[in-house]
């Protein structure tokens, strides 16, 4: 296996609650209250919409996609939802530093250093909205390719609290059989302070539709017998992805990271014509390391 390259679940498409718009020749993101499954070809307009996004959406009410059903490649909550505080490079894309709130690594000019994570409010190199929780959800759609996965990326804490909660209480109770637990992304609204009372959306994980916990726990252990009798090792497959995961200090591809930067990094419109590193102080653009508040 190449050392330093993040091995992660192959990506079939794409799950997004928003959408990246051109405004004066500016591209920004722009919120949704539903889903939109896209592939992975992106045009002029847009991203090219998915053909599970049209088939979903025929039984979905009044045509918005507020629901879909999936499940999970693995057993391990934590290696269907990979999730950090991560400080991107806004020219590159590329993570300067990622940190659980205990521990981070960060690039510096002398290497990759571990230091101590205080969370975003509390560091002071990412101050200012630089550092953000990051969150990657891979999930099975439909039954055409049993290892390829669909992903949801955000950076909402709504988003990521409740996806972690979700995904690691349903692998309790159903006795680490997550990944043959019938489930289905929904997607939620909530007004707070900070909304000044506007809808803002996030994405949960509930049971299918018409279906009990008991039900659905009762369905994963007969799937799981069925599977383990045909020959297929989902704890074999838990542990390549875990060995897959850990082979690099950062999980980027460079596809991905001009996405991430256009999404979640916009260039606000009085600073459109600036290179985006531009908007970064001198020493975090020079990758200089820097003392934390704690420290």
């Amino acid at each position: 296996m190449i050392k330093g390259l993040a091995i992660t679940p192959p990506i079939l498409g794409r799950i997004s609650i928003g959408r990246v718009v051109e405004k004066n020749g500016i591209r920004l993101p722009q919120k949704d209250d539903q889903f939109t499954i896209t592939s992975q070809v992106q045009e002029r307009s847009g991203w090219k919409l998915h053909p599970m996004d049209e088939e979903l959406r025929k039984d979905a009410p009044n045509g918005k996609l507020r629901t879909i059903p999936v499940r999970m490649l693995f057993n391990d909550a934590d290696l269907n939802l990979r999730a950090e505080y991560t400080m991107f490079d806004r020219k590159s894309g590329r993570p300067m530093c990622v940190g659980d709130g205990e521990s981070c690594k960060r690039l510096t000019q002398s290497g990759v250093q571990s230091l101590p994570c205080p969370g975003p409010t509390l560091c002071e190199f990412g101050k200012g909205g630089l550092c953000k929780p990051y969150g990657r959800l891979n999930v099975k759609l439909g039954d055409d390719d049993d290892l390829g996965t669909f992903i949801f990326r955000t950076t909402g804490y709504n988003s990521i609290r409740t996806l972690a909660a979700r995904l690691s209480y349903y692998q309790a109770v159903s006795g680490g059989l997550l990944t043959y637990m019938p489930l289905e992304l929904k997607l939620r609204g909530k007004s707070t302070t900070q909304s000044h009372q506007a809808p803002i959306y996030y994405v949960d994980l509930v049971l299918g539709k018409d279906i009990s916990l008991r039900e659905a726990v009762a369905e994963a252990r007969e799937h799981a017998r069925q599977l383990k009798d045909e020959g297929v090792d989902q704890a074999a497959l838990d542990a390549a992805a875990a060995k897959g995961v850990s082979n690099a200090l950062f999980e980027w591809g460079e596809d991905e990271m001009s996405q991430v930067v256009e999404e979640f990094y916009p260039v606000s419109t009085e600073n459109s014509t600036l290179d985006k590193t531009s908007l970064l102080p001198k020493f975090r653009r020079d990758l200089k390391p820097v003392r934390l508040a704690s420290e």
